[in-house]
Order: C-alpha cells, then structure tokens, then sequence
C-alpha cells in the first residue's frame, strides 16, 4: 500500500471513528493558502480541526510523534484562517489528532483520539 493510500484510508477510518463518536463531518481535506485540515467537524458546542496521521511501519516512529513544530503551525494558520472566513461557527475551537496504526495487511491495530493536541499558539 503507498503512503497516498494509507493516508487516505486512513482519513475514512477517521471519519467513521468521529461519526460513531458523535461528531458532525462538516468539511473533509479543507485548503487554504496556509496548508490543509483533514477533517473539520463539529462535537457538542466545540468546533473541532482533526489532522489524521495513519502509519503502518513505526521504524520512524509513532503517528503521534510524526507531527513536526512546522505542521503545528500551519495547522494552527490554517485552523485561524477558517475562523475568519466562515460565520456562525462555535466559540469554542481545538485541533486534535488522530493517530492510526494499521498492520501490513492494512487492517487497524490501535485509533487514538488526541483532544487538543495542538495548543492554539
């Protein structure tokens, strides 16, 4: 499976685990100038930016572990952008993470949701 692939499995395996946990999918694969948020969604009264990370060989180490300080950023410049440009959005905002690890069948060994994971700067 090339890392396209496992990447975008990945992103619907993250859709469904949000959707079973309650969240409302409002955007997928958003861009703007400052980079891209893998899923926008809505929980409760909190609007929610999820970057998805999926990894199927850890020898570089966990999904977790893959978010560089230069991918925090344009997270964060892109998350801000998106409050700018859209009305009647909840007050309350995070970005989080969800870390997927898939086995060299493509089947799924560990889905962890990070709340917040990405402090707003």
């Amino acid at each position: 499976m090339s890392r396209k692939e496992t990447g975008q499995q990945g992103e619907i395996l993250a859709q469904k685990y949000l959707i079973k946990h309650g969240y409302k999918i409002l955007e997928t694969n958003y861009r703007s100038r400052y980079g891209e948020i893998d899923i926008i969604s809505k929980y409760k009264s909190v609007l929610v930016f999820t970057e998805v990370r999926t990894k199927n060989n850890l020898g570089f180490g966990t999904p977790e572990e893959s978010v560089t300080e230069a991918k925090a950023t344009r997270l964060r410049n892109t998350a801000y952008y998106y409050l700018e440009t859209h009305e009647k959005l909840p007050e309350q905002w995070r970005i989080d993470l969800i870390a997927i690890e898939l086995n060299d069948k493509g089947k799924v060994t560990r889905i962890n949701l990070v709340e917040s994971a990405i402090e707003e700067g």
